[in-house]
């Protein structure tokens, strides 16, 4: 069991956080689900969550040669 110090923080064991997956620098939304109950949800990049989603993006449309035009 944890207490909500002054400051409205609480410590999450670190069981509870290995067991849900969470690891350092994670960035998670937490949302109230009812009275006395929060929900922490781990929140992905979504780029990072949609790479490899679409399998022959890069060779249609030439990612590399538009990255060389950002460039200049």
């Amino acid at each position: 069991m944890t207490k909500v110090s002054s400051k409205h923080q609480i410590t999450i064991p670190v069981a509870v956080m290995r067991e849900a997956g969470f690891e350092v620098g994670d960035e998670l939304l937490v949302r109230a689900d009812s009275e006395g109950r929060v929900v922490l949800v781990r929140e992905r990049d979504r780029i990072t969550r949609s790479a490899g989603a679409f399998p022959g993006l890069s060779a249609a449309t030439d990612l590399e040669g538009l990255r060389d035009e950002w460039e200049r």
